[in-house]
């Protein structure tokens, strides 16, 4: 029919609203503060309402808006009602869930279409689409949670992870001082630098490269566990010893990925280099170092997480009164399930912060290559 346009996941959505109008109320009658009557008629007109105009032909920002609102509306309806009522949910508050999830889906399918005009709108959309699938991945959690009536102690919700991480940023950053400004960039730098260092001298003397690549593997085999006890005896407690053990996570890596870079530039490309008569340095700076920037960035990038695992895992084994680690091990101990959650939650947005950081300075760097220019849209 003309102007209409089914979608599988708003016709879905559709049939768990109507399962769950069959299936009301929401909650348990032993519930503390069950849903009010408005409430409950808001939350199913959302749903119900952004699943039907799914199936009409409308432009897509506008179709994406309606969906957007109607999923995140009713997900918020449900999750605050659910608050206080741990464990009362009915099977209809999780089929709402199901058909606001589903709406969610449908937003992200149609944003993925859209194909804005500026460069700042297609930035601004990679970053909506994944922050959409992030945000369902905690509501679902938390809903799961606590609908469920899930114990705090075997898995604690979203929510009082973030307001465990609201109540304790004093002692979150003094972590976070000790583990990633001290242990992981110091360890990282020096361990990537002496890497890519080794990697050139490798490069140019046969004997350094055949003989270090096999202990290379070998030593990335290393357990992270056996090594870092052995670096706190040789170092201290302190952050050294971390660091330590970061550089040795992080050496052989960039140490294996340059070599291999340094190896990627093609055979026309270095005979031209000898018809002009150019110097190993120069033919170093000007073919083989751009030809192998891709392989020296993708090394970064997987120590920009080793270094941060390795640190963590190494304050296990000693370390003063702070860091992520440290607070881990303490934590747990004393069954502060959602204090260590909140030092995980920490180290993941720094890792992936971390990571993004490389990520942006290898296209700001490696522009002109194919890989890049492939990407980009």
């Amino acid at each position: 029919m003309k102007g209409i346009h089914l979608s599988w996941q708003g016709l879905l959505a559709l049939l768990l609203c109507l399962a769950a109008i069959a299936m009301l109320p929401l909650l348990t009658e032993d519930a503390v503060a069950p849903f009010t009557g408005g409430v409950t008629i808001l939350t199913l007109l959302l749903v119900a309402v952004a699943a039907a105009i799914s199936f009409i032909n409308l432009s897509s920002a506008l179709s994406a808006t309606v969906l957007f609102i109607g999923a995140h509306g009713a997900a918020w309806l449900l999750l605050s009602g659910i608050t206080g009522n741990e464990g009362e949910a009915r099977l209809s508050f999780f089929l709402l869930i199901a058909a606001a999830w589903l709406l969610a889906w449908r937003c992200v399918s149609v944003l993925s279409t859209i194909r804005p005009r500026s460069p700042a709108g297609n930035y601004g959309l990679r970053l909506l689409i994944p922050a959409i699938f992030g945000a369902w991945i905690l509501i679902i959690w938390e809903a799961a949670t606590r609908g469920a009536g899930i114990p705090f102690i075997l898995l604690p919700p979203p929510g009082a992870i973030g307001a465990r991480i609201a109540g304790s940023i004093p002692t979150l950053w003094t972590d976070v001082q000790q583990t990633i400004f001290k242990s992981v960039l110091i360890g990282y730098i020096i361990g990537c630098a002496s890497g890519f260092v080794v990697a050139i001298l490798a490069d140019r003397v046969a004997f350094l490269r055949h003989g270090l690549l096999p202990i290379g593997n070998l030593v990335s085999a290393l357990p992270i566990i056996g090594v870092a006890p052995i670096m706190v005896m040789w170092f201290g407690f302190d952050w050294q010893s971390k660091a330590a053990v970061v550089v040795i996570m992080t050496f052989f890596p960039m140490l294996v990925n340059t070599v291999a870079g340094l190896a990627a530039a093609g055979n026309m490309e270095r005979d031209l280099m000898r018809t002009y008569a150019s110097s190993y340095s120069q033919t170093l700076l000007k073919l083989r170092l751009p030809a192998a920037a891709p392989f020296i960035f993708n090394a970064l990038k997987i120590n920009s997480t080793l270094a941060l695992i390795g640190a963590i895992v190494a304050e296990f084994f000693g370390t003063p009164m702070s860091g992520m680690g440290f607070r881990i091990s303490t934590e747990i101990g004393r069954m502060n399930v959602d204090m260590v959650w909140a030092e995980i939650a920490v180290a993941a947005v720094a890792g992936s912060v971390f990571y993004g950081i490389v990520a942006i300075l290898e296209r700001m760097t490696t522009f002109w290559h194919p890989s890049i220019r492939g990407g980009q849209t």
